[in-house]
């Protein structure tokens, strides 16, 4: 591991570690927002949570740092459709305020410039 980036990289390493880790643990928090059309909600709720922690991992070190933030930007990208889905759908939503889930939607644009903005470091 390279320790020569900035602490908010591993900062941001560690929150996708953390939240892979947590599609193990609480598994039906992410099955409940999964959309219908996404099929084996089950397996694709694991992967994604392998994808964030493999990921997170990446970031850490310095030959796989780019290819890492290149899949964190695409990962985000997919997850927008998830952030859709809570919107257009009441039970998706679990109870999080229409606001809250319309604020997410720049704040995850806003995660996949922040992964971008290593790229050259």
């Amino acid at each position: 591991m390279s320790l020569n980036y900035p602490w908010h990289l591993y900062l941001m390493a560690g929150m996708y570690v953390l939240a892979g880790i947590f599609h193990f643990i609480k598994p039906k928090v992410y099955l409940r927002i999964m959309p219908r059309y996404i099929p084996n909600h089950k397996a694709m709720v694991y992967l994604s949570g392998i994808a964030e922690i493999i990921l997170g991992f990446g970031l850490c070190f310095s030959f796989t740092k780019n290819v890492s933030i290149y899949g964190v930007i695409c990962m985000l990208g997919i997850f927008l459709l998830v952030h859709f889905y809570m919107l257009s759908s009441k039970k998706a939503a679990a109870g999080i305020p229409k606001w809250v889930l319309i604020i997410r939607l720049p704040l995850q644009i806003g995660l996949m410039y922040w992964a971008y903005s290593y790229m050259n470091i």
